[in-house]
């Protein structure tokens, strides 16, 4: 069994999509970041940088302990090594997927949170900030338009590349992005969009979007307002 700490962000919907597309058995545990959960000592424990998703596995293939992981690039790679899917045994297949993979996690995922703080969340609005990130968000659709002008997926078959990304790009209004101006990006977008997995996932976050969003003034200041005094 899996056990998935879990709110309903882009990088927690990118473990959500692999469990679905699996089958693989799991239990959500939510962790309302609005409300500081992700600081309670029990999730300290598996997910030491207080962010949302955590996974911990109970039956790794090793027959050993219990192990924890965070950071969702990790958890995509640890879930697709255990299950032998989405991720190509062969060599050439399987660096592109993660070349891609740890692209989304150190330039899609960081740009794109930053267009949304400073666009939605930020109690000042700073025009340089909001230019920067917008346009730097559109530059990376830009990148990621190019690399799926001849193919369906971003690295061959269906992946955990496709995974990491499809989430940061549903958002693509919010980030001020305009999909008609990306063809081959909208393509595969509505591609990924329409398989059965991804409605699966996506319908389990609305069990949680009711309860407390991250708009409120509270949910800012425990979102927003963490330094090192914070770390645990």
């Amino acid at each position: 069994m899996l056990d998935l700490y879990y709110w309903t962000t882009p990088n927690g919907h990118k473990i959500t999509l692999f469990l679905e597309e699996t089958g693989l058995p799991y239990s959500i545990h939510p962790i309302n970041i609005g409300n500081g959960e992700q600081f309670s000592p029990e999730f300290l424990a598996i997910a030491p940088n207080n962010r949302i998703p955590a996974l911990v596995d109970h039956a790794p293939t090793d027959g050993g302990a219990p192990i924890s992981i965070f950071e969702s690039g990790a958890i995509l790679q640890y879930l697709a090594e255990k299950t032998g899917q989405f991720l190509a045994h062969d060599l050439r297949q399987r660096t592109e997927t993660l070349q891609w993979l740890y692209w989304q996690m150190g330039g899609l995922g960081p740009m794109a949170g930053q267009n949304h703080h400073f666009s939605v969340y930020a109690p000042q609005k700073i025009d340089y900030a909001i230019d920067r990130y917008v346009r730097e968000t559109g530059r990376l659709y830009s990148v990621l338009n190019k690399q799926l002008q001849d193919r369906d997926y971003i690295a061959g078959d269906y992946s955990i590349a496709d995974m990491a990304c499809y989430p940061w790009i549903v958002p693509h209004e919010r980030q001020q992005q305009d999909l008609a101006q990306f063809p081959h990006l909208q393509r595969w977008f509505e591609r990924i969009r329409a398989r059965t997995a991804t409605t699966r996932a996506y319908a389990l976050a609305e069990r949680y979007n009711t309860q407390a969003g991250t708009h409120s003034e509270e949910a800012k200041k425990i979102l927003f307002g963490q330094d090192a005094s914070t770390v645990k």
